[in-house]
Order: structure tokens, then C-alpha cells, then sequence
């Protein structure tokens, strides 16, 4: 049997819409060191994100031979123990490139334009207009951190503004982007989107060194990962005014803003980074942040590609034939 770990009521009509070779096992709730026992016998497990696929989690799966995440990141998952045991890890490697970038444009046109604010004042009875002046898009440049699959995609809508593109990137596979150095991009740009992973090389690599280089009033969105921006700096920059806003899908640690009397709790504090939750507390109430919970890529058409990519490698694996597989 394959365990499918958080996946709501309407992916599994879709999940339970494809032909699968072996019947499908549909758990709400993330896979965690404390309800793995439960599952113990699975040979496959399905996850998304919020799963902790560590080797506390993967040494009670003794049969285990495959995970499939249902999303293009890693990091949660283990992957020297996964290859020490044997297990065959695979992703999504592609499936909402285009959506993400338009979530980018989304938080871009909240910020640029005072959407939250200025539909919460006519909420509440004003008609007002003079608090929100924005500004445009048309003429000003965007600096893409990372130019994969989605800043190619976030690049084509911003020249549809009329923008101009700068990138940086290791690998410089997209047209009609002026490519330039890390620092240059950081000098240059007016407004920043950061699409790289999550690995010891991109964490913090947005901090105070670099909101130094940047242009007073900057931009900074991030759709990728939380850890890549130092979150105090990013406060400590939006006080000064050096960042004008920032457009956030992901904090570092996003999954535990929740109330705030959970911080009293003594198990709480001993197993997460408590100055890391209050910064993230503090970004969220900020008047320049708009944050969104890690939703860029969550539209109909996304999921279901991310679950037919992951029921087609579940498919292969069990032929012999693993496909979009990672860790080797």
C-alpha cells in the first residue's frame, strides 16, 4: 500500500481519478518521529513539505523503499540516510513555473499599489485615495536571484510590464536577460525575487552585506525558501527604509506561527528556534510585508500535476524504472 501524507479531500478525488497499480492510503496529517509507528509497514510514502523525513521518522519504516515528495524541494527529507538505506527518493521537478510567477506579480502589484491596505480602508467605509500612492512597473528594472524554469517564467511577465530583467545565476540558460554578477543585481535592481533552493550555500544569503548594496526602497519578494533572507536583517532593513517592502510566500519557520501562547509551552521551546519565531512573528505584523503561507504554487492546475508527476513515479519505481529521482 502507498501512504499519501497532507493531502486534503479534493487532491484525493484527484489521486483516486488515476489509474494506480496499488491502492492509495489518504492521511491528512504530515508524516512526524511521533505517528510514523503507525505507519511502520509502509514500503511507499507520498509527502509534501511539512513531513519530517529525518532518520528518527525513517528508522521506524524498516520496509520502506520509496519516497515520492510532491514538491521540487528537498530539504525535508534526509537524503544520506535515505541513500545509505537503499531508499529511492524522486520529486516534482517541474509543475507550476508559471504559477509561481504569477504569485510573484501578485505580492509585486499588492506592495507597488497598496492592494491590502487601501481595500481594508474602503472596507471600512472610506473612499479616500491620497494614502495610496504606488508606483509603476512600466520602466523599472527587476533582478532575478536564480534563473531557472520559474524566473524565466517571471521574467516573460515582466517584460510584458515593460520592465527591464537582470539575473543572476550560476548556469545562464534564458534569453533575453541581461546577466550580470550577485552584486551587480543587488546594485541595479529596483525590485528583487529570489528563486533558489534551500541548501548550506543559499542560507542567509540575502543579509545585511547584501540590503547594503541594494538601492534605497528596494523590493525584495521570495517565493523559494525562507532561509535564504536573514530574517533580522530584513527587519533591521525595513526599519532603516532600505527595503520600501517585501513580498514573502515563505519564512524560516513558517509552519509554527501560531498562537502566541505557545510559547509558554516548555516543549515548544526546547524543540523549535524560539528568535527565529519571533522575527517571523514581527515580519508578519510589519506595515510593508505581505506574507502568504507558502501558497504561490497552490492553484488547481499545479496540484494536479504535482500528484499525476507523483502517481506516474510511483508507477515507474514499481516497474524498475525510476524517474525524477534525487541523492544519488
Amino acid at each position: 500500500m502507498i501512504h499519501y501524507f497532507e493531502i486534503a479531500g479534493w487532491e484525493a478525488n484527484i489521486l483516486n481519478s488515476l489509474e494506480n497499480r496499488i491502492e492509495p492510503k489518504i492521511i491528512p496529517e504530515p508524516l512526524t518521529p511521533e505517528n510514523a509507528t503507525q505507519y511502520a509497514s509502509a514500503k511507499i510514502v507520498s509527502t509534501f513539505i511539512y513531513s519530517e523525513l529525518n532518520a528518527s521518522t525513517l528508522d521506524k519504516f524498516p520496509n520502506l523503499e520509496m519516497i515520492t515528495t510532491r514538491s521540487t524541494g528537498t530539504d525535508h527529507i534526509d537524503l544520506d540516510y535515505c541513500k545509505k538505506r537503499g531508499i529511492t527518493v524522486c520529486n516534482v521537478p517541474a509543475y507550476g513555473e508559471h504559477t509561481v510567477a504569477e504569485h510573484v506579480f501578485a505580492l509585486i502589484l499588492a506592495l507597488s499599489r497598496h492592494i491590502p491596505e487601501a481595500c481594508q480602508h474602503t472596507r471600512n467605509g472610506g473612499f479616500l485615495f491620497e494614502n495610496f500612492c504606488g508606483f509603476d512597473l512600466f520602466g523599472k528594472t527587476i533582478g532575478l536571484i536564480g534563473v531557472g524554469a520559474i524566473g524565466h517564467h517571471v521574467a516573460q511577465i515582466a517584460q510584458g510590464f515593460g520592465m527591464n530583467v537582470i539575473g543572476y545565476d550560476v548556469k545562464k540558460t534564458s534569453r533575453n536577460i541581461e546577466y550580470k554578477e550577485f552584486g551587480g543585481v543587488l546594485k541595479t535592481a529596483d525590485i528583487i525575487s529570489i528563486h533558489v533552493p534551500a541548501t548550506p550555500e543559499t542560507k542567509n544569503m540575502i543579509s545585511m552585506a547584501e540590503f547594503n548594496q541594494m538601492k534605497d526602497g528596494v523590493v525584495l519578494i521570495n517565493t523559494a525558501r525562507g532561509s535564504v533572507i536573514d530574517t533580522k536583517a530584513l527587519l533591521g532593513a525595513l526599519e532603516s527604509g532600505k527595503v520600501g517592502g517585501a513580498g514573502l510566500d515563505v519564512l524560516p519557520e513558517e509552519p509554527l506561527l501560531r498562537e502566541e501562547a505557545e510559547l509558554l509551552s516548555t516543549g515548544f521551546l526546547d524543540n523549535n528556534d524560539l528568535e527565529a519565531l519571533i522575527l517571523d512573528h514581527a515580519l508578519a505584523q510589519h506595515k510593508n510585508v505581505i506574507i502568504t503561507p507558502h501558497s504561490a504554487f497552490y492553484t488547481k492546475e499545479a496540484i494536479r500535476k504535482i500528484i499525476e508527476t507523483t502517481n506516474d513515479n510511483i508507477n515507474a519505481f514499481l516497474k524498475g524504472l525510476p524517474e525524477n529521482t534525487v541523492g544519488k
